[in-house]
């Protein structure tokens, strides 16, 4: 009976999402298949009734899943610094804007309202914030699941760097199964679901937030 009781409990443990920031370019790329897997990816989230966090804009991939996410009747939060607002940049954000003073800012706090992450193909920018995500989990400032959708193999080189800095012995093994990797937008969302931190932290989350708080105050007493 105490077997069959513990069944509910385990299924609980299966993560609900309610905002996933999606990190992509702000360019489609070459191939159909990116924008084929922005659009996916944002009917994924409608269906689940998942908000979207995305970098602001209306161009590109990133244009795709917030146009398609805020068509579904989901809520849209692009975060964007001040310097990127131009139209010619980025094009207008779509759904609600939240305006940053820079990059920095603009991370923070899109990890501040999400749940999880996803990166989409992109450049140097995607790669960026996919990275400090990582290595933030790594640090333990969070322990949100990180989703690569690698589309047409895209990502494989970057996975293939991963596997050689733990071969290397600059990666750990269990950190790196921080990164959750698929081709398709359904099954990436499952294994996201389904993740669990399985590496060592440097500092407990608790320990990054006191930190934090007490810069804060500190900045506000000068």
């Amino acid at each position: 009976m105490e077997a069959n009781e513990q069944v509910p409990a385990m299924s609980e443990k299966k993560r609900r999402f309610k905002r996933i920031c999606v990190f992509c370019g702000s360019r489609a790329g070459y191939k159909s298949t990116f924008s084929d897997a922005a659009l996916d990816l944002g009917k994924q989230l409608v269906e689940r009734k998942i908000d979207l966090i995305y970098g602001g804009g209306s161009v590109g991939l990133m244009g795709l899943i917030a146009q398609t996410v805020f068509d579904g009747g989901c809520h849209v939060l692009g975060v964007i610094p001040t310097v990127l607002l131009p139209h010619e940049i980025s094009g207008e954000t779509v759904g609600e804007a939240k305006t940053v003073a820079d990059m920095h800012e603009r991370k923070s706090e899109m990890a501040k309202h999400a749940d999880a992450f996803i990166a989409l193909p992109g450049g140097y920018g995607t790669m960026e914030e996919l990275l400090e995500m990582i290595t933030w989990s790594q640090l333990g400032i969070h322990e949100k699941p990180v989703g690569l959708l690698n589309v047409d193999g895209y990502y494989d080189c970057l996975l293939a760097l991963f596997d050689k800095g733990v071969e290397e012995g600059f990666i750990e093994d269990s950190a790196r199964h921080i990164v959750v990797s698929a081709d398709t937008a359904e099954e990436l969302i499952k294994k996201m679901e389904e993740y669990a931190p399985l590496h060592d932290k440097v500092a407990p989350r608790q320990s990054w937030e006191v930190d934090q708080l007490e810069s804060t105050t500190s900045g506000l007493n000068l």
